[in-house]
This record gives C-alpha cells, structure tokens and sequence, in this order.
C-alpha cells in the first residue's frame, strides 16, 4: 500500500497582493466582490392579495431535516411585504434558456400584482398559491417559519412543504454581473 507524499511547497503561501484599483465604496465594493461568486437563478413568488414575482440568487438551503432554505429580499422591495402577508413563498429554479424570464422578474416597470404573471406561463403551488414557473430546473414551496434581520435586507427562513424536480437539464447561472449557462451534463472534477 502506498503513502501519500507531501508536497514540496504549499499551495498557498501567502495571500495575493492586491491589484491596484480605483476605491470603491463599501457597498461597491462588496457588489464586485460578490459578483466572482457564480450563484443559481430563481425567481421568488408570492400568492395572495399581493402577489409579486423577483429575481433572486440570495437563496440557500439550510437543513435537510427538516426541510428548510432561506431567501433574502430587501425590506424596500415589493417582494418583502409580498412574502409578509402571504406567510409563504415559492422558489423557481430557473433553466438556462429563462434569461428572458430573469430579466422580465428583475425589471421593475413590468406590471404590479398578479398581472405581472399575464405574460408567462405558470401553475399556482398547490400547497401556498404561488406562482410556479413553467419550464424550470426545479420549485419549492415554502411556509414562512422565521424572518431574521440582515442589514437593509430580511432573511426569510422557509419550511419546504413541496418540492418538484423538471425536465429541464441545463442551469442558468449569474456571474460577474451577466448570465451564463451550465451544461447539466457536466460532472464535478476531481
């Protein structure tokens, strides 16, 4: 049986230098930073009397035991007081042919309430009402268990009471402020 051999130097010796660059604010500066994190798009959606839709990569699952993932939405968004009164939420994972739709649910001038879901293909969750996007990756239903404060954001803390996996295989991915597509059939590297 072999050994496993250490390696002659460290992978990392020591941090980067930082490239030189103009100062960003705070703010700016955490939106570029983040903007090298590749994130999954959603859509997020609301039912009820104030149904809403929003483009969203701030989502993540949290346990497996119970069911539960978290979404985070600005409290000076419609989406907020949406997800408020309706006491859930629903999540579409979107495909990597739904960039019109990303882009349709991040504009704010399309309609207001539930004319906004006029112009595109959906299902109401059987479990919240939300609207569910037609041709997704994947949905969840969530009932609204916790709301956490975040800063200028609310983290809404989900209990997953439905979930549906598509027929769709590739995934429509956000990276360095533009969308980009992931084959399906891609397999992780060693």
């Amino acid at each position: 049986m072999g050994t496993l051999e250490e390696p002659s130097r460290p992978v990392l010796k020591r941090l980067p230098a930082p490239v030189a660059r103009r100062r960003l604010s705070a703010q700016a500066g955490l939106r570029e930073v983040m903007g090298q994190f590749a994130t999954g798009v959603t859509v997020l959606t609301a039912g009820g009397e104030r149904a809403h839709g929003m483009t969203a990569n701030a989502v993540t699952s949290v346990s497996l035991e119970p069911p539960m993932v978290l979404c985070c939405v600005s409290r000076a968004a419609r989406m907020h007081e949406a997800i408020v009164t309706a006491g859930s939420y629903a999540v579409t994972v979107l495909a990597s042919d739904q960039k019109d739709l990303a882009k349709y649910f991040a504009d704010w001038r399309r309609p207001a309430g539930i004319a906004q879901f006029d112009s595109v293909d959906w299902t109401a969750g059987p479990q919240t009402g939300a609207p569910l996007l037609d041709g997704a990756l994947a949905w969840l239903e969530c009932e609204l268990a916790e709301v956490y404060e975040g800063g200028d954001h609310s983290i809404f803390l989900g209990k997953v009471v439905a979930s549906c996996r598509g027929t769709a295989q590739d995934s429509l991915v956000f990276y360095s402020g533009g969308y980009h597509q992931i084959d399906g059939r891609i397999r992780a590297s060693a």
